[in-house]
């Protein structure tokens, strides 16, 4: 079996390196629970990104603003006790990095704590980088993200794509470029141009994964709902829908509804 293809036990940042070395993919998707988390981490996914996509996907927010530290630690770990291969990534949460490093690592701290979690991972570039900083001089492995960063939903006033301007792009590029020195292990480009993105993967010696942002990256990231089409809402071009479990557990609830009514459910065989 060539390295390239090697099936890891365990994933690791130093695992993705390789993966990137050798030209193979990096597969990544969003896990809130440990039900649906134990479900990707056997099916070989490589990464599990606890999102504070949590904020809209379960708790129903327009925004990933208003979840907690608090919040992000319960989910984060609930997925960890269902996880044996996946490198676990945590998202950290509005609020607990921008503008203090200080706050920023003990934030870090706690989710690395009291998560069991393997890494964190930050929205921003050189506005946060000291905050980056501080937290890798701990130990604890930090994933940037560049691009269309949702905590700053209200600063760009829109989702659309990011860094279509070239000034935009020589930042994009010069954040990304800061985040490896300062000691990332990888990225994640949201929403950018294809071209762009394959650019800086190209030039950086770090993983990039990519939502939104082209095939020539090292990896992709999906949120597990949109992938699993358990919503109707959320239509971006990026989006692929392996499955249209929206429409599934609707005829399955109906039809429990139905044999409740009826009195079909239970029947002699399930009842003691």
């Amino acid at each position: 079996m060539s390295e390239s293809k090697r099936n890891y036990k365990k994933v690791t940042t130093n695992s993705l390196q390789e993966i990137k070395k050798n030209g193979d993919k990096i597969s990544m998707l969003t896990a809130y629970d440990y039900t649906l988390a134990k479900i990707i981490d056997e099916a070989g996914i490589d990464i599990i990104l606890v999102g504070d996509s949590a904020s809209n996907v379960m708790a129903g927010h327009e925004t990933t603003l208003p979840i907690t530290l608090e919040q992000m630690i319960y989910h984060a770990s609930s997925v960890v006790r269902a996880v044996n291969r996946a490198l676990v990534v945590v998202d950290m949460p509005f609020g607990t990095y921008q503008g203090n490093p200080i706050k920023a690592l003990n934030s870090a701290i706690r989710i690395m704590k009291e998560t069991g979690g393997h890494s964190i991972k930050l929205e921003g570039g050189s506005e946060i980088i000291e905050s980056v900083k501080k937290i890798i001089s701990a130990g604890i492995p930090v994933m940037g993200h560049l691009g269309l960063t949702p905590q700053s939903i209200y600063k760009f006033g829109t989702y659309t794509v990011r860094a279509k301007e070239e000034e935009e792009a020589q930042k994009l590029i010069s954040d990304a470029k800061l985040l490896e020195e300062a000691g990332c292990f990888g990225i994640v480009l949201e929403k950018i141009p294809a071209k762009l993105a394959q650019e800086i993967t190209k030039n950086l010696s770090i993983p990039v994964i990519g939502i939104g942002a082209g095939s020539q990256v090292d990896g992709q990231v999906l949120v597990l709902h949109d992938m699993l089409g358990m919503n109707h809402d959320f239509n971006p071009r990026f989006l692929r829908r392996y499955l249209n479990l929206y429409d599934e557990i609707t005829t399955g609830v109906k039809k429990y509804i139905s044999d409740v009514k009826n009195s079909d459910f239970p029947n002699k065989d399930e009842q003691y």
